[in-house]
């Protein structure tokens, strides 16, 4: 099945998987993912007038805006990146620059077309990397095309050049075996020239500039062949990257790379609400929130960027942002960039019940990592049921008592419980061991943890 293409029902089941809650936010972000298939297939010239509704998310931390928004880009194998708002600053000032968010994005659409167009060439690569580890162990033999021998595999070889052929045939499959991984050869690679540039300018060149024109003369100058000694398993792995990449046209790929990111690339900007309400007390530099939001706006309203693939345009690009709000509003945001975020989705706190679940359930829940850690070691972890309510009561009243952190305060409530097993394996737990984790043993290793009020700053 085509993930990219699922609908909103299929795409809210596979975050079903992996995220406890927030029917709501699921179902919003479901939508905006199908509404790109069904834009791309709209037939008319309505198709470029047809803008993604970006949303907003508004929850308290740990409650799953990340988690959402990095699952729906798994899910539409669709170029993603995440950015704190925070990060940035506002156009004159030291820092990161708005646009270096789309760049990312096209930094990440390559890797993700390089590494498909990888997968394409994969077996011709092998071939031609199996044929040169072959020609390092055993040099073909230069002579005149000889008349075709009739000699069967299992009569002797006749001649040096048949002797040779044999040989080869057989390393070919040790080489296959994997029998020679350990044996050392020497190969030919081709490493880029060192550009050797520094900064210069008096310092004016922003970073991404600088790493363009470094690249851009290193390009130009000529690549040097260096000879190394490697394992065969070492070899395998160098020269498949190399003649992969001689395989692939790259100006394909920046192509649809663009394309990708284009279409299908989601930003997810966090903690927006940092900037929003200039001129209220706390929240970082002495730089002006409203002057951040101001340069977001372009961005999200659609420009062209200039990025070192080429340029790219972020009018169909899905915009997710998303914050706590404990201290601003959404309204607080200046209106035309509200106006850009149609969507509002209020993301509701987890409950007692809720952290029971995301224990159990998730594909990825803290339970099953840890168990795996511990198969690791060959030592079997299993938790009672009334144990995994008493993980989930114990983190809800931390939250409750000292900070709402949500469902982050479960890893810290799981580490205090099982970093004393963690410890003792392999030395005093050895393998084939079974550690069953019961509700006496959750009540009495996390007895200490929210007792001393005084030490409730120093849980994180």
């Amino acid at each position: 099945m085509n993930t990219t293409y699922l609908t909103p029902q299929q795409i809210v089941k596979e975050l079903d998987r992996y995220i406890i809650g927030q029917a709501e936010a699921k179902k919003n972000v479901a939508i905006a993912l199908r509404n790109r298939w069904r834009r791309m297939n709209v037939k008319t010239d309505m198709q470029a007038e047809i803008m993604p509704n970006n949303i907003l998310m508004i929850g308290a931390t740990g409650v799953g805006k990340t988690e959402i928004a990095r699952r729906l880009a798994k899910i539409a194998d669709a170029p993603f990146v995440k950015v704190e708002a925070s990060k940035f600053t506002e156009v004159g000032y030291v820092g990161r620059d708005v646009e270096s968010m789309v760049r990312d994005l096209v930094s990440q659409a390559v890797l993700i077309v390089k590494s498909k167009k990888q997968e394409e060439v994969k077996e011709k690569a092998e071939q031609i990397v199996e044929e040169i580890i072959l020609d390092a162990l055993i040099p073909p033999m230069k002579s005149p095309p000889a008349i075709i021998s009739t000699t069967s595999p299992e009569q002797e070889p006749r001649t040096d050049r048949e002797l040779n052929e044999k040989t080869r045939e057989r390393f070919r499959e040790k080489i296959r075996n994997g029998e020679l991984d350990n044996r050392k050869i020497d190969i030919t690679i081709q490493q880029p020239a060192n550009a050797g540039i520094g900064m210069f300018g008096g310092g004016m060149m922003d970073e991404a500039s600088m790493i363009n024109l470094q690249e851009m003369i290193g390009n130009m100058m000529p690549k040097k062949a260096k000879k190394r000694k490697v394992t065969i398993a070492e070899a395998r792995k160098i020269l498949l990257e190399e003649e992969s990449a001689r395989l692939i046209d790259m100006d394909e790929v920046k192509e649809e790379a663009l394309a990708k990111a284009e279409n299908s690339g989601i930003i997810f900007i966090d903690e927006i609400d940092k900037i929003a309400g200039a001129g209220k007390k706390g929240g970082g530099p002495d730089v002006s929130r409203e002057g951040v939001q101001r340069d977001l706006l372009p961005i999200v309203e659609g420009s062209a960027v200039n990025t070192k693939f080429g340029m790219v345009k972020t009018d169909h690009v899905l915009f997710i942002a998303a914050g706590a709000f404990h201290v601003a509003k959404p309204s607080d945001l200046i209106p035309e960039l509200q106006g850009r975020f149609p969507i509002r989705v209020e993301l509701e706190t987890l409950t007692e019940d809720d952290f029971y679940h995301i224990l159990k359930e998730p594909r990825t829940a803290l339970t099953k990592q840890y168990r795996a850690l511990f198969e690791s070691e060959e030592v079997e972890l299993s938790f009672t049921d009334e144990a995994l309510r008493e993980i989930a009561a114990t983190a809800f009243q931390i939250n409750e008592e000292i900070e709402n952190i949500g469902a982050r305060r479960l890893s810290t409530v799981m580490s205090k419980l099982l970093n004393d097993f963690l410890f003792d394996v392999p030395e005093v737990i050895g393998p084939n061991a079974k550690i069953s984790v019961t509700k006496e043993m959750v009540a009495d290793k996390l007895a200490g943890m929210v007792k001393d009020k005084d030490l409730s700053q120093y849980i994180l």
